[in-house]
């Protein structure tokens, strides 16, 4: 018996739709990912199972005649878990659109406060950008200058002034 191609493209097709979602800020976009790469999984599961074969129990047929049903198992529990994870997303895209009437995440306020100190617009700030040695430093010459920026709390290491 020969595999076929199309299981296997229809579940690389699933997992690249699911992380392509999954990378954009509208939270509706990032849960549709999940759900693709969570159906993903699930065919992959599937897939391990091997061909079909007769129900496990026993005495009732011949051990190489049964099903494995692990995979089933945790094609149970995969779905269990990313139906929870599903409607926690859904409480968030709901609480983000009761508050604010958008469910796109926007910039955090901290990069906003980080983007305005190197001078540099918040919308095109990238985190990777900060060094978090330079940050740091910032932040302990801050403390030493007596305007309103030095009420942030920043936790130092050790011997840094």
């Amino acid at each position: 018996m020969t595999p076929t191609i199309v299981l296997p493209v229809i579940i690389g097709g699933l997992c690249a739709a699911g992380v392509y979602l999954l990378l954009d800020r509208s939270l509706t976009r990032v849960l549709l990912g999940f759900l693709l790469l969570g159906n993903a999984t699930n065919l992959l599961l599937l897939s391990t199972g091997g061909p079909a074969g007769l129900a496990p129990i026993l005495g009732y047929s011949d051990p190489q005649d049964m099903n494995d049903p692990l995979p089933q198992a945790l094609i149970l529990t995969a779905i269990v878990i990313t139906f929870g994870v599903s409607a926690f997303v859904l409480a968030m895209i709901h609480r983000s659109w009761r508050l604010s009437h958008q469910e796109v995440v926007g910039t955090d306020e901290e990069d906003r406060r980080v983007a305005a100190r190197s001078g540099t617009d918040a919308d095109e700030l990238d985190p990777d950008d900060l060094a978090p040695d330079d940050r740091i430093a910032g932040h302990a010459d801050s403390l030493h200058e007596p305007d309103d920026r030095a009420s942030d709390d920043v936790d130092l290491p050790a011997g840094a002034r």
